[in-house]
C-alpha cells in the first residue's frame, strides 16, 4: 500500500507539492496559539514599520502588530470559511440537485430554471457583498454569504450527475424491487455521484479563500482586531512602497493556500477519472 501511495505521488508530483503546503496551512490553523512568537493584535506603536529581523520575521504593520503572528492566526479564518462555506453550499447544492434531477417535471422547473438562474444573474461575490453589507461584518455572515453564492454551481453538477445516473439498470433494478426514492438516492444515486462532487469541492474551497480575502479587503469580512489575509492586504495598501513586506507575506499566504486546494482538486479530478487512470496506467 505504501509503494503505491509512493508510485502515484512521484507520477503526480504537483499533488504532493499542493497536500505538503495544504498540510503547513492546517498546522499553523491548528497550533497558531503556540506557533505564533507574539499575540496577533498585541500593539507597538515604538517598532511599528519594521523590516523583517531575527525578533520579528516577517516584520510588524504600522501599528506595530507582528506580521508572522497574524499570518499564522490568518490561516484559521481563512480554513474555517473555505471548510464551512463548501459544507453548507454543498450540502444545499446537493438537495437541490438531487430533487431536480430526480423527480423532474415541475420541481426541476422550478428550482433549476427560476431559483437558480435568478442566483446566477447577479454574480457571486457581489452577492455576497451586498448580503454581507445588509447583515454586518463578521465570520458567520461571511460564511453564510458565501455559501448563498456558491451553492447553485454544486446543484447544477448533481443535477446533471443524477439526471445521467438514475437512468442507469442498477437503479430501475432497485425500483423493480420496491425500493423506495429515499432509498435508491442513498444507496444507489448519492455513491455514484461523489466523485465530481469532492472535486468540485477541492476547487470551491480555493474560491472560499479567495472569496474571504476580498471580502476582508473590502473591510466586509471578519472585523478588528481579528487577523485576516485580506483585511492585512487592506491595511497594507499606503505602505506599499515604503514597506512592501506588509504585501508580500499575506499576498503570497492566499497565493500558496489557493493554489495548494487547486493542485489537489486537480490531481482528485485525475485521480477519480477512470479514463485517466487507465489512460496513465494505474
Amino acid at each position: 500500500m505504501g509503494l503505491e501511495i509512493g508510485k502515484k505521488m512521484r507520477r503526480q508530483p504537483l499533488a504532493a507539492f499542493g497536500l505538503v503546503l495544504l498540510g503547513v496551512f492546517v498546522v499553523c490553523a491548528l497550533f497558531a496559539p503556540w506557533l505564533a512568537p507574539q499575540d496577533p493584535a498585541q500593539l507597538d506603536l515604538v517598532g511599528r514599520l519594521a523590516s523583517p529581523s531575527g525578533a520579528h520575521w516577517f516584520g510588524t504593520d504600522e501599528l506595530g502588530r507582528d506580521i508572522l503572528s497574524r499570518t499564522l492566526y490568518g490561516a484559521r479564518i481563512s480554513l474555517v470559511v473555505a471548510v464551512s462555506v463548501v459544507g453548507l453550499s454543498g450540502t444545499l447544492g446537493l438537495i437541490v440537485g438531487m430533487v431536480a434531477g430526480f423527480y423532474g417535471g415541475w420541481p426541476d422547473t422550478v428550482l433549476n430554471v427560476y431559483v437558480a438562474n435568478a442566483f446566477l444573474a447577479l454574480p457571486g461575490i457581489l452577492l455576497a457583498i451586498a448580503f454581507v453589507a445588509f447583515m454586518g461584518p463578521g465570520l458567520v455572515n461571511v460564511i453564510l454569504a458565501l455559501a448563498i453564492s456558491g451553492w447553485v454551481a454544486y446543484a447544477r453538477l448533481v443535477r446533471a450527475q443524477v439526471l445521467a445516473v438514475k437512468e442507469r439498470e442498477f437503479v430501475e433494478a432497485a425500483r423493480a424491487l420496491g425500493a423506495s426514492d429515499l432509498r435508491v438516492i442513498y444507496r444507489h444515486i448519492l455513491p455514484n455521484i461523489l466523485q465530481p462532487l469532492i472535486v468540485q469541492g477541492a476547487i470551491g474551497m480555493a474560491g472560499a479563500v479567495l472569496a474571504e480575502a476580498t471580502l476582508s479587503f473590502l473591510g466586509l469580512g471578519i472585523p478588528a482586531p481579528a487577523a485576516s489575509w485580506g483585511s492585512m492586504l487592506n491595511d497594507a495598501r499606503s505602505h506599499l512602497f515604503d514597506s512592501p513586506h506588509l504585501v508580500f507575506f499575506p499576498a503570497m499566504a492566499v497565493m500558496l493556500c489557493v493554489l495548494s486546494f487547486n493542485l489537489i482538486g486537480d490531481a482528485l479530478r485525475d485521480y477519480l477519472d477512470p479514463r485517466t487512470q487507465l489512460s496513465a496506467g494505474l
